[in-house]
């Protein structure tokens, strides 16, 4: 009974998750989610770690995984900090980074979660506007009022990656705030910025493991930077959850971590996949924003994006359509399997003839 909320739960204006029916023979391409399945030893490591230890608390501060994520990135433990999926990693940057008296700045498209946490938090934010090409321009936040910027990279629900180059010119225009680089979906064809924290102590970088790593299930996120940022963090984290990561999680996400072959395998595999998907919509009358995610944005010449969503929904095709000012006739297309690409293709065609 709402009489009993509070007022903060009442003001709330909550994230909307990608949709996730049962449908018979569904064609899944709304969240984003890894057409392929996970590293085998990512698989065999969970399974090893599901023994009777699971009736103990895993170690609180994931030190194994910190170090292995390290090592992969040429850093120390002390530049990591893990949580339970990247969500939960940026829900504490907001509480631990983010909150200035001066205003949060990022994108006015952009991951949608991110008015959420501000809201839930009490941050003071403004939008920036993404240019006419839906590209960020570093020199518009050359703001007087900027507390912190954060900014996906690649841009969800654009897939436009800014080069690692103007993320620098954007961290020295800035040095005296912090700046925050989600790069859930790096992986695919974007510059991490990691490189650039030893000179940046103002630089949270924030990487998953649900997309290129499909572990989606498994809740893994993590965050790099100076251990300053990193301790701010982890004050968080144990104010809210002593043990964001079970013993299974852990486990995955090493092996994962461990194994490089299979993980570039499978990002060469989606990659191609997403050229082939965009010459394929381009064909059909669509125009397709320069992608470097595993997912691809796009609007039709003639159809709107809500009437599309619709139509593909009904053939059992499932897309992202957000109805937002500006993208509006985008949809958000997920990269699947090559049979997911051409049942898709299928069922454009069928609806647009």
């Amino acid at each position: 009974m709402m009489e009993f909320w509070s007022a903060t739960a009442r003001a709330l204006s909550p994230y909307t998750p990608g949709e996730q029916p049962r449908i018979e023979g569904l064609v899944k391409l709304n969240t984003n989610e890894c057409p392929l399945p996970p590293s085998p030893h990512a698989l065999a490591a969970m399974r090893d770690a599901a023994t009777d230890a699971l009736r103990l608390y895993p170690d609180p501060e994931s030190l194994a995984l910190r170090e292995a994520l390290a090592r992969h990135h040429g850093l120390k433990p002390e530049n990591v900090f893990v949580g339970n999926g990247s969500d939960e990693v940026l829900a504490h940057v907001f509480v631990a980074l983010l909150k200035h008296e001066r205003t949060l700045l990022f994108p006015d498209v952009t991951y949608s979660f991110y008015p959420v946490w501000a809201g839930l938090y009490g941050v003071d934010y403004q939008t920036v506007a993404l240019d006419e090409a839906m590209r960020l321009r570093v020199d518009d936040y050359r703001r007087n009022e900027a507390g912190a910027i954060i900014f996906a990279n690649p841009n969800a629900p654009t897939g436009i990656a800014l080069p690692r180059d103007e993320v620098t010119r954007l961290l020295e225009q800035h040095a005296d705030i912090p700046v925050v680089v989600d790069e859930a979906y790096v992986d695919f064809g974007g510059e991490t910025a990691a490189p650039l924290i030893a000179a940046h102590p103002n630089l949270l970088v924030v990487r998953t493991f649900s997309k290129s790593r499909a572990l989606a299930g498994l809740r893994v996120g993590y965050a790099l930077g100076q251990p300053s940022l990193i301790d701010a963090l982890t004050r968080v984290k144990n104010c809210f959850n002593s043990y964001p990561l079970g013993r299974i999680a852990q486990a995955g996400a090493i092996a994962s971590v461990e194994d490089d072959s299979y993980f570039q395998a499978s990002v060469r595999t989606i990659v191609a996949e997403r050229e082939r998907m965009t010459a394929q919509l381009r064909e059909l009358g669509f125009s397709v924003l320069p992608s470097s995610a595993n997912f691809i944005f796009a609007r039709h010449a003639t159809a709107s994006g809500a009437e599309l969503a619709k139509a593909l929904r009904d053939r059992a095709v499932l897309v992202r359509h957000f109805n937002a000012p500006r993208i509006e006739d985008y949809l958000r297309i997920t990269i699947g399997t090559a049979e997911q690409t051409d049942k898709l293709v299928a069922a454009l065609q069928n609806i647009l003839r």
